[in-house]
C-alpha cells in the first residue's frame, strides 16, 4: 500500500524484453536502500526489486502489467518512485495500491502563475470512479480532481509538485498511468451486486 506522495524521481538506465517480460534497470535515488524483494511504486505501478547491483536495481514487468500501463507502449526516461507505507507512516495522500486500472493521456495544459491546470482523458467506462474533489492517482501521484466529465478530468498542480515529480516535464499527448480511488471502486462493486440481486416479494 502506498500514499501517492512521491519520494523521488528515478532514472531508468536500461530496458530489455526477455521471454515476454520487460526488465527495467533503475538507478536508486540518493540515500535509498533497496534489497531484493522490496516493493517500489514506479510511476504508480507496484514493482518488485528482482536484483540489486551497485547503485541500481532491476524489476520485471509481466504481460498483464504491460497491457495495463504505459510501459507497454513507451519507456519513460525518468519515473516517480515511492516506497510502501509502514505501520506508523502518515497517510498524507490517499490509499494507493499500485494496481493500475488503465492508461490515459494529457489533453490540455494551462499555466496559471507558477501552477498548472492539466486535463487528462481516459476510457469512458472509468468515469463512474471519478468525482470533483475526489482522489485519483496519476503516475503514482495522489491528486485531487478539480472537475470531472465523461472520460476526462482536470487536476491542478502546484509548483512544488511540478518540480519534485515527472509531471513538470510532461507535454500534451503524453501517456500516464491511472489508478482510480479504491473506495469508489468498492462502493460501485457493492452497488452493482446489490442492484442485480433478485428482490424478495
Amino acid at each position: 500500500m502506498f500514499s501517492g506522495i512521491i519520494s523521488a524521481i528515478a532514472t531508468i538506465e536500461k530496458s530489455q524484453m526477455r521471454n515476454g517480460s520487460l526488465f527495467l534497470t533503475i538507478r536508486k535515488p540518493r540515500g535509498w536502500r533497496v534489497k531484493p524483494g522490496d516493493s517500489i511504486a514506479t510511476d504508480g505501478v507496484c514493482l518488485t526489486a528482482k536484483s540489486v547491483k551497485g547503485n541500481a536495481y532491476t524489476t520485471e514487468l509481466m504481460d498483464e502489467t504491460l497491457k495495463k500501463t504505459i510501459f507497454g507502449k513507451k519507456i519513460p526516461k525518468t519515473v516517480n518512485v515511492e516506497k510502501p507505507l509502514g505501520i506508523s507512516s502518515l497517510l498524507d495522500g490517499h490509499m494507493v495500491q499500485g494496481h493500475i486500472d488503465t492508461t490515459g493521456k494529457i489533453t490540455r495544459i494551462k499555466k496559471i502563475g507558477q501552477s498548472k491546470l492539466i486535463a487528462f482523458s481516459y476510457p469512458k467506462k472509468f468515469s463512474r470512479f471519478v468525482a470533483p474533489k475526489g482522489s485519483i492517482a496519476i503516475d503514482g501521484m495522489s491528486l485531487t480532481v478539480v472537475d470531472a466529465n465523461i472520460g476526462a478530468c482536470t487536476v491542478s498542480f502546484v509548483d512544488y509538485t511540478l518540480q519534485h515529480t515527472t509531471m513538470g516535464g510532461k507535454n500534451v499527448n503524453d501517456p500516464v498511468n491511472i489508478e482510480f480511488d479504491i473506495i469508489a471502486k468498492y462502493l460501485y462493486t457493492f452497488y452493482k451486486h446489490y442492484e442485480n440481486k433478485p428482490k424478495k416479494r
